[in-house]
This record gives structure tokens, C-alpha cells and sequence, in this order.
């Protein structure tokens, strides 16, 4: 009785892992991902946003000349830094191009003096759509 007890446990927590797991691939969209970007950089909530970045995430930033390169850990350190804080800029999403396995979308943020134009990468992963690179510009 207890080994039927025991399996019947593990049959239980092996089910609800699965349902879990599917709801969150369920809630990984495109516009779920865009948005989770946005609130993570132009806001500083962070929440949800490493779960939309895939491992091999690349983020690249052009600053005159000189191209930047970051990885997925570096950029999620470096925001954690600036964790809750409010970029005073106006946001601006438009799609460059999308399919049922890419989407390119452009996310510029328009600041007083300047714009850092992003395009974002998503990527429809099998596990839910994640960001897969994002290379930024800025223009005055």
C-alpha cells in the first residue's frame, strides 16, 4: 500500500510538472516576449524576462564605429543593476518582418536628445517564442 501510495505521488507531480511547463510555453508569444524587452529595459521590471531570452542569446550595440558584444548573463546583470528604474523615454514598437518562425521587431526608445533604435529577434524555439538577438543603435 505504501509503494501504491508512493507511485501514485510521483504519477501526480510528474502531471502537475507537465502542466506547468505547458502553461508556460502557452503564455511564451511574440507579444509576450516584446513586451517582457520593453519592461525590462525602458522600465526595469525584469520579471518574466530571462525566461523569454533564449540560452544563446546575442545582444549587440553599435557606439560610433565600435560594436558591442553581450551575452545573455551580462546584459541580465547589467539590468539588474538598474533593476525598477524608469527610463524617462517614449516607446515605439513597430514589425519588420514576421512568419510563423521569426519575428524582427523594431523597439525604439526615443529620449530627450537621442533614440536607441532596437531590433529584436524572435525566434518560435519549440519551446515558446524567445528573444535571440537584439542589436541596438543610437542616433541623435
Amino acid at each position: 500500500m505504501k509503494t501504491l501510495k508512493s507511485i501514485l505521488l510521483g504519477l501526480a507531480l510528474i502531471i502537475t510538472s507537465n502542466f506547468v511547463k505547458a502553461d508556460d510555453i502557452a503564455k511564451l508569444t511574440k507579444d509576450y516576449a516584446v513586451n517582457s524587452y520593453i519592461e525590462a529595459v525602458a522600465h526595469g521590471k525584469l520579471d518574466g524576462f530571462a525566461q523569454v531570452l533564449d540560452n544563446g542569446v546575442k545582444f549587440s550595440m553599435m557606439r560610433g564605429q565600435k560594436s558591442l558584444n553581450f551575452s545573455k548573463t551580462e546584459m541580465l546583470n547589467f539590468l539588474k543593476s538598474t533593476k525598477n528604474t524608469d527610463q524617462e523615454c517614449k516607446v515605439n514598437t513597430s514589425t519588420v518582418e514576421s512568419n510563423g518562425e521569426v519575428a524582427i521587431v523594431k523597439v525604439d526608445l526615443e529620449y530627450d536628445g537621442f533614440t536607441r533604435s532596437n531590433l529584436v529577434t524572435i525566434t518560435n524555439t519549440g519551446n515558446g517564442w524567445k528573444i535571440t538577438s537584439v542589436h541596438s543603435t543610437f542616433k541623435a
